[in-house]
């Protein structure tokens, strides 16, 4: 899952979901009759979350054996189901929509803010509290649980051993640090071996956004809808940290996905602060086996509250309230609902780290890899994921970033970090409702 490298993600669709506050009724026509026993599902990644709603599949059938229940999945881009959604949604009617649909967090709650009425209350199939805090927020409205909580996003900070002792430091020595400490390790990793501390898309704010939420804030305040930028402590010291970081020379810059894996792949780069999906990415460069650890993400210097733990994307399912909605929340609840064997398989096959609490006493949660020293690294990021502030995504994520991709641009030219979130949020407030 390529998640969120791309800042402007058709934002217009997203603020189509957010413009209207209408409660669609379903037209009782959806994509899976009751008495079929059939149930669609639309999710994008073929090898990620397609995988993992395939292997949802079969171990329900093994539970089931006399079950008649098919599951269709359906593969679509991410943005394609955002623009079906809203299409489907805005007309009023399900008939073109699936019965399971997979959304991403930042995005949920323009749906079941904007559509509460076209999505399944699954509050009576599964227990929120089984499930890490910080899913429950994006996945709930209202009192009611819409969504069941599916991978972990959760950050940490790879790194290359092999530099960081030619620079004269540990694995240790990088354990639950903060931002100006780790801006201090890597200008000693410049210095005595000449690569890069990490890589980065000056035009892509997702480190901003870790920052952010390692401190418990968001670009919204608790009400989801209302910007919080101008005098927001974190995102204030968050784009501070990210300036001293560019002028620090330890950033090489890049410019699309291919150059971020590059730049950690090829070498070029001591480390990557980014969430645990990017773990099958960094271990396609065999050669590298042996030379990297994954310590918490670094937490903000002065902000109260900043933690070592923050998240990076993540994705929860949701049922549409359409025939076939019960047959497809049950098939649910036994699956990424409650089954730690099922998430015992996602761990070992696709490296899908669920949150799913009780799945992190599973053996597989436990295994040592070798490519990362021996290190039980999926054990740590489930200890992690525990630790995540829990904030709330709010209405508009994508829409915000939009505005605060041209003002980082200002502030990284010298316009004043006050002046720019003052005009980040008289923007906000105007184009975002």
């Amino acid at each position: 899952m390529k998640k969120l490298l791309a800042v402007a993600l058709a934002s217009f669709v997203l603020l189509t979901a957010c413009s209207t506050k209408e409660n669609n009724v379903p037209d009782n026509g959806g994509a899976a009759a009751e008495g079929t026993k059939e149930v669609t599902v639309w999710a994008w990644d073929k090898a990620f979350n397609i995988g993992a709603m395939e292997r949802a599949s079969e171990a329900y059938k093994a539970k089931n054996p006399d079950s008649e229940l098919k599951v269709n999945i359906v593969e679509n881009a991410q943005a394609d189901i955002i623009q079906k959604l809203n299409a489907g949604l805005n007309a009023g009617t399900t008939k073109s929509l699936p019965t399971i649909v997979l959304i991403e967090d930042y995005r949920a709650q323009s749906f079941l803010q904007a559509y509460p009425d076209a999505f399944f209350d699954l509050t009576d199939f599964i227990t929120p509290g089984d499930f890490a805090d910080y899913k429950i927020g994006p996945t709930s409205f209202d009192g009611k649980q819409y969504g069941v909580p599916f991978d972990s996003g959760v950050a940490g900070l790879y790194v290359r051993t092999d530099y960081l002792e030619t620079a004269g430091y540990k694995v240790a020595d990088l354990q639950n640090i903060d931002w100006k400490k780790f801006i201090e390790i890597g200008k000693a990793v410049k210095e005595k071996t000449g690569k890069a501390m990490l890589t980065q898309d000056p035009n892509d704010l997702g480190l901003i956004r870790m920052m952010v939420q390692s401190a418990g804030s968001w670009y919204l305040k608790e009400d989801g809808t209302t910007p919080n930028l101008a005098g927001n402590a974190a995102l204030k010291e968050a784009a501070e940290t990210y300036k001293e970081l560019m002028e620090a020379d330890i950033v090489k810059a890049n410019s699309d996905w291919s150059q971020f894996v590059g730049g950690f792949n090829s070498g070029d780069v001591a480390s990557i602060p980014t969430g645990n999906w990017i773990t099958a990415s960094v271990k396609a460069e065999a050669s590298q086996s042996g030379k990297w650890a994954v310590v918490p993400f670094p937490k903000l210097s002065t902000t109260a509250g900043a933690v070592n733990a923050s998240n990076l994307g993540g994705s929860s399912w949701y049922v549409m309230n359409v025939d076939g909605k019960e047959a497809a929340a049950e098939f649910l609840k036994q699956t990424f609902g409650s089954d730690v064997d099922l998430y015992q398989k996602l761990v070992t096959e696709i490296g899908a780290i669920g949150t799913l609490k009780a799945a992190a006493a599973g053996e597989a949660y436990q295994q040592a890899d070798e490519f990362f020293g021996g290190q039980k690294i999926v054990e740590d990021f489930a200890k992690w994921t525990e630790q995540i502030p829990n904030v709330n995504y709010g209405m508009h994520t994508y829409a915000i970033e939009d505005i605060l991709v041209v003002e980082m641009q200002n502030y990284l030219s010298g316009k004043a970090i006050d002046d720019v979130l003052k005009d980040a949020q008289a923007q906000a407030e105007t184009q975002v409702k």
